[in-house]
């Protein structure tokens, strides 16, 4: 007997054969029957997903785009046509310019009405394909299966990214023969380049015959899952490494070779010997302008090796010697095997100094301040030194994620969900929310500002549904605080609309039913984050930060890395 199926159901089996355990989403008029499907594999009888509703479709995406980035899997949204649609476009382009593996499916009106401005019709695909890995319409049900099955392909394999399914509601209601389908290859995709060996053994004579080698340590090693590969290579060749900030928690914060984080307020040793080393190793990073600086002068002195999966990457900022095009997975254990036994402990010797200036400078009154008000790095210090060691720091954008990343410790692989390459304020909570779908056995911190918390407190519903145990540390200095510390460093202290008026967020919390504390004393602030982390099910830790706190140390936009501040 023939197994008959809407294009509806056929995309809840297709999803099943992609191992799809959660999905979050929004319902609406043109993807209706599609959740229609998806009820019945909700249910005890046939219960293959869970499927979280969320507030608001972009924190759809920023929930999958978390629950992706802790569990190494495809996330999945799910959200309907028009505002839905386009709701999601925000998520999408940070996905890409993080390499995150998502699909999202949008409905459509049926095909029969495009072209003709039918209600809740836009064009996602146009809209969707420069931002987007691969962006599809699925015009008839026959063909649910195959576009599924590619686009878990195309979004997980290789240089990962998002992907966009348009599914028109008469794909949706049409009946196929169920058939399942199996995509595994693409001829005009490579997702793997083949590894050449000879520039293997070319990087192999520069980093034997380095003095002074950095390695620059990315989150395509995370993406690659080669964490262990790393720390081999590292070892072997006695090389130090700093870390993107996507990339902090592709080796362990307490690694005697980890010498800090890269970037603008990274930390100041590992910034400034980019400028002295001889051979520089970029590991699946993308050279970003807040890792680089001013280009002109960036890194002139050394010879520069990048291993990267993506061609389009190489020679794009920083002019390479040595390019190792292929899976960092494959690459790096290649390299290792004909690595010399180093040792560079003099040269690794010279960062102590710089980190001792920094720590005096910066750290100490940055953690341990002696009076005044409440400090954003102590808070993240005092959550950091109480949170188990293989808890996830999931950020928010601004001041609160510069501080979270400086000062939270990463002890496990897959640690950090941030928004790097976009920058994306309300990011925060629901991508905090996706994370405990996706490490539900982990402790999640979430550090917001009060900027980025209000674009996203609808998803506060989403918690109080779930009981999403999220811990919110509400840095709260009642400002845009980043770009509040730009007004004053570079546009002569005109605070132009940074100042907030806020709302009483205990009250917020009530009417949610989520356990909430404030803290406005230093005294207070360790048994109240005590407190945060032993309770069950989410939490707001609200802190009274000083209204002028700056992120430091810092390199002036434009500036060369050499030039970074520890003071303002």
């Amino acid at each position: 007997m023939r197994d008959r199926i809407t294009g509806a159901e056929a995309l809840m089996r297709a999803l099943q054969e992609e191992g799809v355990k959660t999905i979050f989403g929004y319902p609406g008029g043109s993807i209706m029957p599609t959740y229609d499907a998806l009820f019945d594999y909700t249910r005890d009888v046939k219960k293959c997903f869970d499927h979280i509703l969320v507030r608001h479709e972009q924190a759809a995406i920023h929930a999958a785009e978390g629950y992706a980035r802790v569990s190494g899997e495809v996330g999945v949204a799910l959200v309907t046509s028009g505002p839905g649609a386009t709701n999601t476009l925000t998520g999408i382009a940070d996905a890409m310019l993080d390499s995150t593996p998502i699909v999202v499916i949008a409905g459509q009106v049926a095909i029969g009405a495009l072209g003709t401005d039918a209600f809740q019709e836009v064009d996602l695909v146009g809209v969707a394909q420069p931002i987007s890995k691969w962006s599809y319409q699925i015009r008839h049900a026959e063909d649910v299966v195959w576009a599924v099955s590619r686009a878990f392909y195309i979004a997980r394999s290789g240089r990962p990214g998002p992907v966009v399914l348009d599914f028109p509601r008469n794909a949706q209601v049409e009946e196929i023969d169920w058939e399942p389908k199996k995509v595994d290859f693409i001829r005009s995709y490579v997702a793997y380049p083949k590894l050449n060996m000879e520039s293997v053994h070319e990087a192999a004579e520069l980093i034997n015959q380095a003095k002074r080698p950095l390695a620059l340590v990315g989150q395509g090693v995370e993406l690659g899952n080669a964490q262990e590969e790393l720390k081999a290579f590292l070892e072997k060749a006695d090389i130090p490494a700093g870390r993107t900030m996507l990339g902090l928690s592709a080796l362990s914060s307490n690694h005697p070779l980890n010498v800090g984080m890269l970037g603008m307020h990274g930390n100041y040793a590992v910034n400034l010997k980019e400028q002295e080393c001889d051979v520089l190793i970029a590991i699946g990073m993308r050279f970003s302008d807040r890792v680089t600086g001013n280009l002109k002068t960036y890194a002139k002195q050394a010879k520069v090796i990048h291993l990267d999966i993506d061609r389009s990457e190489i020679d794009k900022n920083v002019k390479t010697d040595v390019a190792i095009v292929a899976d960092c997975k494959e690459s790096l254990p290649a390299l290792t095997a004909l690595l010399n036994q180093s040792n560079h402990a003099e040269w690794r010797e010279s960062f102590k100094e710089l980190d001792a200036m920094e720590r005096e400078k910066v750290i100490e009154p940055a953690i341990h301040p002696q009076e005044g008000p409440l400090l954003m790095g102590e808070v993240v210090h005092a959550v950091a030194e109480q949170a188990p060691d293989d808890a996830v720091l999931v950020t928010d954008v601004g001041q609160n994620q510069l501080f979270a990343t400086r000062y939270f410790k990463y002890h496990h692989k897959r640690s950090i969900c941030t928004s790097g390459g976009l920058g994306t304020m309300g990011y925060g909570m629901p991508a905090a929310i996706g994370a405990t779908f996706g490490a539900p056995g982990r402790t999640v911190c979430c550090f917001m500002g009060d900027g980025g918390f209000q674009m996203c407190i609808e998803e506060l519903g989403t918690i109080m549904e779930q009981q999403s145990p999220v811990k919110m540390i509400l840095l709260n200095n009642n400002y845009l605080g980043n770009v509040r510390q730009w007004q004053d460093m570079f546009w002569m202290r005109r605070k132009s609309f940074t100042k907030m008026m806020n709302p009483c967020y205990e009250l917020i919390a009530q009417g949610y039913g989520i356990p909430y504390v404030a803290v406005t004393d230093r005294k207070n602030l360790c048994a109240a984050v005590e407190k945060m982390l032993v309770t069950d099910g989410p939490f707001i830790l609200e802190c009274a930060i000083k209204e002028d706190d700056d992120v430091l140390p810092m390199t002036p936009p434009g500036m060369n890395v050499n030039d970074m501040m520890l003071e303002i």
